[in-house]
């Protein structure tokens, strides 16, 4: 009896740092993937670590209040690791907001088909690019390489520093932001030159309507922009998983 109550306790410990994790992950959290896919692979994954992982505490001498309290402790740091994930991901999606809103496209909405929500064409499509880069990357395998650390760090029963978690998803916040404004500086200094030829017209033919002729010109230039940009995604995969492995609370 005692056995199994050790067993039961390292399993539901484990099954709600990896729910969790992949909860809000933007790949395996997509709506579009069936729920019984989800609960299927994170029931094995659970069954997995469980059996390979040891536990910091001694599961005879917990109490039920101790065991409630240490299953929110695996809640919020596997969602912390999803979060961290969740928000590196976001780079590219930001960098193609960025691009729209310079090519006058800031209204322009569409359903996202994986995520159920309003966003942008430009950016969810950069985000899908990315997204089927990293998996034929082996990306999954990276993903999974993040579980096992988080439990060599912290195993299950152990409580993570509050102060360590925070410090990752601030880290990953200011990380994103840097790396959407890189990944779009090059779109920047393109429609930047375009304003100067813009202005220059504007004094030399003053009868010429700018407003008129600078909406096709930025669309046709993000457009063209972005074409020779897509190759450089891939780029982005291997730079992405470097920032992973620095920014996770581990």
């Amino acid at each position: 009896m005692t056995l199994m109550i050790e067993k039961l306790l390292a399993f539901v410990m484990v099954l709600t740092r990896i729910s969790a994790f992949f909860m809000v992950l933007p790949v395996f959290g997509w709506r579009t993937i069936p729920v019984r896919i989800k609960v299927g692979l994170t029931v094995l994954l659970a069954i997995f670590f469980s059996v390979i992982t040891p536990l910091a505490i001694e599961p005879t001498r917990v109490s039920v209040l101790e065991a409630i309290l240490l299953i929110a402790n695996e809640a919020i740091y596997g969602l912390a690791l999803g979060l961290v994930a969740a928000i590196v991901f976001s780079a590219v999606k930001l960098s193609g907001r960025i691009i729209e809103r310079q090519m006058g496209l800031a209204m322009a909405q569409v359903l996202d088909p994986l995520t159920g929500e309003r966003t942008q064409p430009l950016g969810s499509l950069l985000e899908m690019i990315f997204i089927i880069l990293f998996l034929s990357a082996n990306g999954h395998h990276l993903l999974l390489l993040i579980i096992s650390r988080s439990y060599e760090a912290f195993p299950a029963g152990s409580i993570p520093t509050v102060t360590v978690l925070t410090v990752g998803v601030i880290k990953a916040g200011s990380t994103m932001l840097i790396a959407g404004l890189k990944l779009a500086a090059p779109m920047l200094a393109a429609f930047l030159l375009l304003m100067v030829v813009l202005a220059v017209l504007a004094r030399i033919v003053p009868e010429m309507n700018i407003l008129f002729i600078s909406l096709p010109l930025r669309v046709g230039l993000g457009l063209l922009m972005v074409t020779m940009f897509l190759p450089f995604i891939n780029a982005f995969v291997a730079e992405f998983a470097d920032w992973m492995g620095k920014l996770l609370p581990l």
